[in-house]
């Protein structure tokens, strides 16, 4: 069955809203989630900027486990190069065990110089940081003790508590789109998730690598690949079609504007090849096709559409998990809401239903 459930980006790119708005209308729409029979609800770990502020997404699951009894709380990511081995052990064992194992944890290790500069790290060291980090982790979280050896966390072991209540495989995440995190997210037995920023057919090498990159080291099939994807689900289809657009338009460009996606810095940077690559082909294409681009991949108009397009994702992909953004750019809460429902009422039960081939 598929898996479908919701992501919340924390971003304030209204300009009246304010950051407490901003927070209640996130968190009315995870308990809402809930309500509405969605299988997760992701948090988003960001700094300092609008484009996301949420700076500890453990801390929110933590308030969101009160608030909620079966949903799914899941972490899209911790950006482990900003954050202590021995705390994100600690806390992730902390909220799992208040929410009854409810605790789906994803890893990331972030891009933009603006986050990484107040944190005093090198963008040259995040993948050493990240690759020692990571399976230091996850092996604490089996064991009940942490440890570590390595020139960026050295760790007295130390006893976890609370202790871990059960085991975490199958519920592993790792953000991966460079060759270097599909090994890693691959050797750890860590779902990949992915940020959709192209239509799913032009991914594919990356996940067919990742899926055999698994199978090879475990010898069992790989874990569904976790998609992200904004989405905005109304009857009329083409008002649907121009909310869309102009909210998506509007979140790509502070993605861009967040990360420097057109910047030359990328080059020459150690693990961050992919990005330069990437880079250059904003540079050549503009940031405002790259944006039609990027809205063109995401999932919008009436259920019909919606479902339809999700029956194209699987015909190509196969098994995969859904998580939805279902509010980006400065789109209403209210919006949001009714979308959610409508996606809820009409896509959600025939979405699950879907086969999917081997």
């Amino acid at each position: 069955m598929l898996s479908i459930g919701i992501n919340l980006g924390f971003g304030k790119l209204h300009p009246d809203l304010t950051d407490q708005q901003m927070y209640q209308g996130e968190l009315d729409v995870a308990v809402e989630a809930e309500r509405l029979g969605y299988d997760a609800v992701w948090v988003v770990e960001h700094h300092f900027s609008d484009y996301s502020a949420c700076p500890d997404n453990l801390v929110l699951l933590a308030h969101l486990a009160g608030r909620t009894s079966r949903i799914k709380l899941g972490t899209a990511a911790v950006i482990l190069p900003w954050n202590d081995p021995l705390r994100v052990a600690e806390k992730a064992l902390m909220v799992d065990t208040i929410s009854d194992g409810r605790l789906l944890l994803g890893f990331g290790r972030g891009l933009s110089r603006t986050e990484y500069e107040p944190f005093r790290i090198p963008l040259g060291e995040t993948r050493d940081r990240f690759d020692e980090a990571a399976p230091m982790i996850f092996e604490a979280l089996e064991t009940g003790f942490i440890e570590g050896d390595g020139p960026f966390y050295p760790q007295p072991r130390a006893q976890l508590r609370p202790r871990p209540r059960g085991s975490f495989l199958g519920r592993r995440y790792l953000v991966a789109g460079s060759p270097e995190s599909v090994v890693m997210a691959a050797r750890l037995r860590a779902s990949m998730m992915s940020f959709i920023v192209r239509p799913v057919p032009d991914l594919m090498p990356t996940f067919t690598r990742y899926r055999e990159l698994y199978e090879t080291e475990h010898g069992e099939r790989a874990p569904a690949i976790a998609l992200n994807v904004n989405m905005y689900c109304h009857e009329d289809d083409e008002l649907a079609r121009e909310r869309h657009f102009r909210y998506v338009n509007r979140f790509f460009l502070s993605n861009v504007e967040h990360y420097e996606m057109a910047g030359e810095h990328f080059a020459g940077i150690k693990g961050h090849e992919r990005y330069a690559a990437n880079a250059a082909y904003f540079r050549e294409i503009g940031v405002d096709k790259a944006a039609d681009d990027y809205a063109a991949t995401a999932l919008w108009g009436n259920p019909r559409r919606i479902l339809g397009q999700i029956e194209e994702i699987r015909d190509v992909l196969g098994d995969f998990e859904l998580t939805l953004a279902p509010a980006f750019g400065g789109m209403p809460y209210d919006q949001a809401r009714a979308s959610l429902e409508l996606f809820a009422r009409d896509v959600l039960p025939k979405a699950r239903g879907l086969r999917v081939a081997a």
